[in-house]
């Protein structure tokens, strides 16, 4: 079996909360960063969260 490809990503909010979520992504066919909108629970909104590397 081939091995996956998909690598985990920590999408930071960017309201400085400290808040974030882990994702996967597949860097051969979505080689940019991820940015989407979610909820930030920590200031009850939906705000945009960035890719950072997970330490």
């Amino acid at each position: 079996m081939a091995k996956t490809a998909a690598m985990t990503v920590k999408m930071l909010s960017t309201a400085d909360t400290g808040f974030f979520y882990v994702k996967k992504r597949n860097p051969r066919k979505q080689p940019e960063k991820m940015e989407m909108k979610k909820y930030d629970p920590v200031i009850r909104k939906h705000v945009l969260f960035k890719e950072t590397k997970i330490k």
